[in-house]
């Protein structure tokens, strides 16, 4: 046991109590000692810290699994840090509930899982992760997503003009932007990358719906607003028809998590506003094929045509691994025009694909093109093309006529 009160917590602790009843104890008990609650919250905030420090995009702690250490994810590869020792489960879950408040802890025994955002200041600077608590075999575990403190520019992540000025309300005033990718690919780092652009060269006004609140925009030249599902607004559904009456120019759905969110983005979108939206998908094609089989089969015709309608740039992306240790993205573009709806609506989806190796002058690529030009620059070797690549025959090709 780390924390000083562990023991002196544990003889509080019925033996017969495991899950929900045991932190409800630890939750009590740490309610009515505030400086041990504190002693808890300083001990993950230095893990949290050392996480910054060694650019750490993950920290795991707490349950059985853990073994009793804190692990990290540096640069894609996640393992224990022995650094830390070794903590009980009792260290961990007062850990863990230290965080929360009285409302979230609530929350959290009920649905046995919760979602919070964690800030805390350096040196008068605010860091920020998005955390996950969530029980395993009867004690708590969580992840803690290393939100990034600096924004990255369109030009840093190598979107081309013209496909940026599709994103920018400036050149566009409607229609569906799509960043999709797996989770912990970096979607919120290009969407935030795309948020900032807008409220840097735009009058306007953006409300974002999220859960939670990663990344807090400060109001430039648009005004921006943050509603946090589960604590300013009911769900993203919720958020994004409430945001029809805030006079919206641009509506960013965190996360299209189910058809309700989905049919609600494509309503606001054909509605005549600008919408930002993410999907846990690894391909442009898996994201197309994706929103169109979350309906019912007597519904999709209506879904596809719509999606035609409102989509005018997906952009799915991933993380990979590069030659000397770190990551780097790889991405694949589509840049929606008569043709590529011509394909949505009439079910040709893989035709796209041909669309995408052929449409350089509108800035789009397929992935394999983009894992074959970060290959040829040297950034990764041909087993990361290779691995990472959606098409394995097209990835093939490529880099036999390298």
């Amino acid at each position: 046991m780390k924390l000083s009160f562990s023991r002196a917590l544990s003889m509080d602790i019925p033996v017969n109590y495991q899950g929900v009843e045991s932190c409800e104890i630890i939750s009590q008990w740490l309610t009515h000692h505030q400086e041990r609650e504190a002693e808890a919250r300083e001990e993950l905030q230095s893990a949290l810290i050392r996480a910054r420090e060694l650019e750490a995009s993950d920290v795991d702690l707490g349950a059985p699994g853990c073994d009793g250490k804190i692990w990290m994810r540096i640069f894609g590869r996640k393992r224990p840090m022995e650094e830390f020792g070794t903590y009980s489960l009792i260290d961990t879950n007062a850990i863990i509930l230290s965080w929360l408040t009285l409302n979230q802890r609530q929350r959290l025994f009920m649905q046995k899982s919760i979602d919070f955002p964690l800030a805390f200041d350096i040196d008068g600077k605010e860091v920020r992760f998005r955390g996950t608590a969530f029980f395993d075999r009867n004690s708590l575990g969580a992840n803690f997503r290393r939100i990034n403190d600096t924004l990255f520019s369109i030009e840093e992540l190598g979107i081309p003009d013209v496909i940026a000025n599709r994103m920018n309300l400036r050149y566009e005033k409607t229609g569906l932007i799509l960043v999709t990718g797996i989770t912990g690919s970096g979607k919120s780092t290009t969407l935030n990358a795309i948020l900032d652009m807008n409220n840097r060269e735009n009058e306007a006004h953006i409300v974002s719906i999220d859960s939670p609140i990663e990344y807090v925009h400060q109001s430039k030249k648009c005004l921006v607003r943050h509603r946090e599902v589960g604590v300013d607004v009911l769900s993203f559904e919720h958020g994004a028809i409430e945001a029809l009456r805030q006079d919206p120019d641009i509506i960013v759905v965190g996360e299209m998590r189910d058809p309700q969110t989905i049919a609600t983005v494509l309503e606001i979108t054909d509605s005549g506003h600008k919408a930002f939206t993410t999907l846990h998908t690894s391909s442009v094609l898996d994201s197309i094929h994706r929103i169109v089989a979350e309906f019912p089969p007597d519904s999709q015709e209506r879904v596809r045509n719509r999606l035609a309608d409102v989509l005018r740039v997906c952009m799915s992306q991933k993380l990979v691994p590069t030659v000397d240790g770190k990551l780097t993205l790889a991405k694949e573009l589509l840049s929606v025009d008569s043709s590529v709806q011509a394909a949505i609506r009439n079910k040709n989806i893989g035709e796209i694909y041909q669309m995408m190796i052929e449409g350089k002058k509108m800035g789009m690529i397929t992935m394999e093109q983009d894992l074959k030009n970060l290959f040829q620059r040297g950034i990764i070797n041909q087993y990361t093309a290779m691995n990472y690549s959606n098409n394995k025959r097209r990835m093939q090709q490529l880099l036999s006529v390298h």
